[in-house]
């Protein structure tokens, strides 16, 4: 059984944005890839932010351990989201793959 870690309550989801976002930059760092993943978090963003506001408004999803602070109409944790995801993938990516060979 996985640990509850509903704990932490409103603050949920940014706890794990917390330690999954340090393990992506840990990534990152280690395999020189900031940039990389930089371009990409901003090439994905305007569709991951849309994405997201248009499931989240005909509720597709709800999340109930936030902290209830939104941005442009959808909650912090989402934009943080949408910024830690692509860089976990970028950061396991040039990890497996190593750098690119030009």
């Amino acid at each position: 059984m996985l640990p509850d870690i509903g704990v932490f309550g409103p603050y949920t989801y940014l706890v794990t944005e917390v330690v999954f976002g340090t393990l992506a930059l840990a990534l990152l760092f280690v395999t020189d890839a900031l940039g990389r993943a930089a371009r990409t978090i901003v090439a994905l963003y305007p569709l991951a932010y849309f994405w997201d506001w248009y499931t989240l408004e005909v509720g597709v999803f709800e999340i109930p351990l936030r902290t209830g602070v939104e941005l442009l109409g959808i909650p912090i944790e989402e934009h943080i989201f949408m910024i830690v995801v692509p860089a976990l993938v970028v950061g396991i990516h040039e990890l497996v793959n190593g750098p690119p060979t030009d």
